[in-house]
């Protein structure tokens, strides 16, 4: 899976579980204060991207500097997509 279907798989679950569009995000938008996610949509979105790319997610792997932005959590889930290949 490349960079660009990676954010798109990212903003594709966060529209779902937010129940809302997003067109104008970019890997700078910030999670928490630009799409004002709480710990409970984070582990939502945790699981639908787990569902939706195959990677295990490891809760001891997980930092905060995850989530700043979609471009961190974009870097995470490929770091684990190239661990499960």
């Amino acid at each position: 899976m490349d960079r660009p279907s990676v954010v798109k798989t990212i903003v594709n679950a966060l529209s779902e579980i937010m129940q809302r569009e997003y067109s104008e995000v970019t890997e700078e938008t910030r999670l928490f204060e630009d799409l004002h996610l709480d710990s409970t949509s984070v582990l939502t979105l945790l699981m639908a991207l787990e569902d939706q790319t195959g990677i295990e997610v490891d809760p001891e792997s997980l930092q905060m500097e995850n989530f700043q932005t979609i471009g961190t959590l974009a870097d995470y889930i490929e770091g684990n997509l190239d661990v499960s290949v």
